[in-house]
C-alpha cells in the first residue's frame, strides 16, 4: 500500500486518512464495494459506495500515473539522461501532463526540423539568438544576426545562405521553446481559461447534417462549454458535417510566450519573436489542443456516464409489481400482437397470437380469447408493450369485460428486442421465437424490473446521452457498478434468482452464478445460506462477499432471509439468549427488539453502526428498497402527436434525463421533451435534481413540430 497516495486521496476526498488506508486495504484483499459498504462500516467509518468507489477509483488512476513513471525512468536510464535533478522532479509529478512535459524534451524523437538543424551545425547560433533575446532590455546588445549567421554557412550541409542559417536555428529555438516545462504549463491554463470551442458546418454538408444545426456556427469557452455539447461536436466531426477547433486567440498566445522568452527590442529577440510564432502554431497549439479536446472528451464521458449510470439506477430500481399471474401482449398491427401467460415466478404457461387491429372479426376473436385466458389462468395483471399499437391495443384490453381489480399496465419495452435475439433468451425459451420471448421479458419486467433488466445490456435499455461516444470501457465499468450497486440493495433469491441476476451479486461473477444454477438444478432448492459452501469452486472468500446479499427463504435459519450476515448470526443468537427468546422470535418482531440495548454488545469486532443494522433487520427482514407499485395511465383519447393540442396539460412518465432535460413519453408514440429550462419554475442546474426516469409527471404541450416530430413539453407550474 503507498501511504503517499493513502494521503493524498484523503485530502482529495476530505476524509481521514485511516478511512482511506481500510478501504484501500479491504479493496485489496478483493473486496467489492457493496460489500465494504454494507458489511465494512466500522473499519471504514461508514462510507458509502460513492466514496468506497471513488477511493477504488483514484487508487486505479494514481497506480496508472505511477507505471508510466517507472516507464519514464527506465527509458531515461537506459540512454543515461537519468540526473538526480530530473529524477526529483519526475518522482514530484503529480499528474500525467506534467509528468510527460518534464519527458517531452528526453522523448526519443523522430527526424524533425530541429534535428535537421543541429546536424547541419546550427546548435550554437540558436543558442546565441535565446541568449541575446532573453538579456534585459537595459544590458541588451544590438548584434546583428546575419552578420553572426555567416559564421553558420556550409555547403556541404546545405546551408548555403545567412537566411537558411537562420531559419534553423529558429526551428531549434521553436522546439525549444515547445519543450519547455514552464511555457508548456501556461500555455495550457491560456487553453483552459481563455480557450474557445468552435464548430462550424463544413460547406455544402447544411441539408446533410440537419441535426447538427445549433453547430453549425457555435462558439463557447472552454471553462463553460457542457458535456453534451462536446460529444454533438465530435460526433458531428466524425460524420463529416462539423469543423470543430479548440484554442485562445492567437495574439494572446504570442504575447505570453513573448512575455516569457524575449526580454528587449533587439534584432535577435526579433528572431526570437519568429520562433515564438513558429513554435506556437506548428508546435504547441497543436498538442496542446489535441490534449485539451481529449480532456473535455474525458470530462463528457464522466459527464455522460453519470447520468447514464443515474438513469439506470432508477429504472432499475422502479417498483416491481409483484409475483402475479400475469398476461402480457407485445402489441402489433399488421402481424398481430403476441401473447404469453406467465405464473408468479414468471414461468411460460401458454403463448397466442391475437389481431385486434386488422380488421373484420379480428378483434371480436381477440377479445374473447383474451377473456378467455384471464379467467382460465386466474390472471391477477395485463402488460403491454409500450411500442407500435399499444395505446390501440390498451383501449383493447380495457374495452373488455374484465374482473374487478385486474391491473392493465403499460411496460417500457427498451431492449427487449435485443433481449429475446439473445443468448440468454435462446437459452431460456429454446423452443420459442423472437416474438415469444419478447412478449416474456414485457411481463417479467412488471414483476421484477431489476431481475429482468440484468439480462439486456445496459446501453440497449434506452437511458442516456450520447452513449456510443464515450469511452466504451468506462462506460462498461460505470454501469456495471450501478447494476452491482441495484442488485445488491434489493438481495437475491438464491433459489429463483437467474444466472445473469446472480452473477451481480458481490463477490460471485458469471462462473460461480453458472456453478449455483446448476448445483440448485441437481440438488433442488437450497435450504440455507451455509449450503452455497457447497458449491464447486465457491470458497470461502466468495461466501463472505456474496452470503448477506442472498436470501433464502423459508430456510431453517430466519436469518437467511434477511441481510444480517452470517459472521453476525452469533451475536444474534447471543441477543436472542439475553432477551430469554428464540432467534425466530426476534426476527420481525419488534417488541422483541425494543428492549435490547445494543451498546451491551460492541465490542473490538463489531461497532454500533453494524448492530444498528442487524437491528434495522431484524425489525423489518428482507425489505425492499424499492417504492410501492402504482399502475400509471395515459389520458384517454390522445394516441398520437395528431391529438396534441398546445396548451394541453397530460400525464406522462419521464423515459430519459439528460443534461439539456428529460424526455418524457405521453402515449403518442413519440417522447416529448422537457428543456431544461422547463423542468421546474426555478433554476435548475441538474435535471436529476427535479426529475428521475420512471417519474410520473404531468406535462404541458408547448409546441408541436409533425415534421421533424418533435413535441416540446414543460413541466412549470404556470
Amino acid at each position: 500500500m503507498n501511504n503517499t497516495h493513502i494521503d493524498r486521496i484523503a485530502g482529495e476526498l476530505n476524509l481521514a486518512g485511516r478511512q482511506v488506508s481500510a478501504t484501500a486495504a479491504l479493496i485489496e484483499e478483493g473486496a467489492t464495494v457493496p460489500f465494504i459498504s454494507r458489511y465494512r462500516k466500522e473499519a471504514t467509518g461508514s462510507l458509502d459506495e460513492v466514496a468506497v468507489t471513488a477511493i477504488r477509483d483514484r487508487l486505479e488512476q494514481l497506480a496508472t500515473l505511477d507505471k508510466r513513471r517507472e516507464a519514464i525512468f527506465k527509458s531515461l536510464l537506459e540512454r543515461d539522461l537519468l540526473n538526480p535533478e530530473l529524477k526529483k522532479s519526475i518522482t514530484a509529478a503529480d499528474n500525467l501532463n506534467e509528468l510527460e512535459d518534464l519527458y517531452l524534451p528526453h522523448r526519443p524523437k523522430r527526424r524533425t526540423k530541429a534535428t535537421i538543424a543541429r546536424e547541419a551545425g546550427l546548435e550554437p547560433l540558436a543558442k546565441w539568438l535565446f541568449e541575446e533575446a532573453s538579456i534585459p532590455a537595459r544590458d541588451a546588445r544590438d548584434d546583428d544576426p546575419v552578420e553572426r549567421a555567416k559564421e553558420f554557412l556550409n555547403d556541404e550541409k546545405q546551408i548555403t545562405n545567412t537566411e537558411e542559417a537562420l531559419n534553423g536555428a529558429r526551428h531549434i529555438m521553436a522546439e525549444r521553446i515547445n519543450e519547455d516545462k514552464k511555457a508548456r504549463a501556461a500555455v495550457r491554463d491560456l487553453f483552459i481559461n481563455a480557450g474557445m470551442v468552435r464548430s462550424k458546418v463544413i460547406t455544402g454538408k447544411e441539408e446533410e447534417g440537419a441535426k447538427f444545426r445549433d453547430y453549425f456556427g457555435w462558439d463557447e469557452p472552454v471553462v463553460r462549454i457542457a458535456g453534451h455539447r462536446v460529444l454533438a461536436m465530435r460526433r458531428g466531426e466524425k460524420e463529416k458535417i462539423l469543423t470543430m477547433r479548440v484554442g485562445p486567440p492567437e495574439e494572446a498566445a504570442f504575447h505570453l510566450l513573448e512575455t516569457m522568452f524575449v526580454r528587449n527590442n533587439s534584432r535577435a529577440a526579433e528572431q526570437m519573436r519568429l520562433a515564438v510564432a513558429d513554435s506556437y502554431k506548428r508546435l504547441l497549439s497543436m498538442a496542446l489542443e489535441t490534449e485539451i479536446r481529449l480532456d473535455m472528451k474525458k470530462a463528457a464521458d464522466e459527464e455522460a456516464i453519470g447520468v447514464f449510470s443515474e438513469n439506470l439506477r432508477e429504472l432499475l430500481l422502479a417498483a416491481p409489481l409483484g409475483r402475479r399471474r400475469t398476461l402480457a401482449l407485445d402489441p402489433g398491427f399488421r402481424t398481430g400482437c403476441k401473447l404469453v401467460v406467465l405464473n408468479e415466478q414468471g414461468d411460460l404457461l401458454h403463448n397466442d397470437t391475437i389481431y385486434p387491429h386488422t380488421g373484420g372479426r379480428g378483434a371480436d376473436e381477440a377479445g374473447i380469447k383474451v377473456e378467455h385466458l384471464i379467467k382460465k389462468f386466474d390472471i391477477e395483471a395485463v402488460a403491454i408493450g409500450n411500442g407500435t399499437a399499444s395505446r390501440e391495443t390498451e383501449n383493447f384490453v380495457r374495452a373488455l369485460s374484465l374482473p374487478q381489480g385486474l391491473t392493465v399496465v403499460m411496460v417500457n419495452e427498451s431492449g427487449a428486442s435485443i433481449y429475446s435475439a439473445s443468448e440468454v433468451a435462446r437459452d431460456e425459451f429454446p423452443d420459442h421465437d423472437l416474438t415469444v420471448r419478447g412478449a416474456v421479458s414485457i411481463g417479467r419486467r412488471l414483476m421484477d424490473p431489476l431481475a429482468e433488466l440484468v439480462k439486456i445490456d445496459a446501453k440497449s435499455i434506452g437511458v442516456g446521452q450520447y452513449q456510443h461516444d464515450v469511452d466504451q470501457r468506462a462506460l462498461k465499468r460505470g454501469l456495471d457498478d450501478t447494476v452491482m450497486s441495484c442488485v445488491n440493495a434489493v438481495g437475491v433469491d438464491l433459489n429463483t434468482a437467474s444466472k445473469e441476476l446472480l452473477t451481480y451479486v458481490s463477490g460471485l461473477g458469471p462462473q460461480l452464478a453458472g456453478n449455483i444454477v446448476e448445483y440448485r438444478t441437481e440438488n433442488g432448492a437450497f435450504t440455507s445460506r451455509a449450503q452455497l459452501k457447497k458449491v464447486p469452486r465457491l470458497g470461502p472468500k466468495a461466501f463472505e462477499q456474496a452470503a448477506g446479499f442472498l436470501r433464502v427463504n423459508g430456510g431453517r435459519n430466519p436469518l437467511d432471509a434477511s441481510s444480517v450476515h452470517p459472521e453476525s448470526y452469533s451475536l444474534v443468537k447471543t441477543m436472542a439468549a439475553d432477551a430469554g427468546c428464540a432467534v425466530a422470535e426476534l426476527v420481525g418482531n419488534p417488541q422483541q427488539t425494543a428492549g435490547i440495548r445494543l451498546q451491551n454488545y460492541i465490542s473490538d469486532d463489531v461497532g454500533l453502526p453494524t448492530l444498528q443494522d442487524i437491528m434495522e433487520e431484524l425489525v423489518k427482514p428482507g425489505r425492499d428498497p424499492r417504492q410501492k407499485f402504482e399502475a400509471f395511465s395515459f389520458a384517454d383519447g390522445i394516441e398520437k402527436m395528431d391529438d396534441l393540442n398546445e396548451g394541453m396539460r397530460l400525464p406522462g412518465i419521464v423515459t430519459n434525463v439528460t443534461n439539456f432535460g428529460a424526455f418524457i413519453d405521453v402515449g403518442v408514440h413519440q417522447d416529448g421533451l422537457a428543456h431544461i429550462s422547463q423542468l421546474a419554475d426555478r433554476f435548475v442546474r441538474d435535471p436529476n435534481e427535479v426529475v428521475k426516469v420512471g417519474q410520473k409527471v404531468m406535462a404541458k404541450v408547448l409546441e408541436i413540430d409533425m415534421k421533424r416530430k418533435r413535441i416540446s413539453l414543460s413541466l412549470k407550474n404556470q
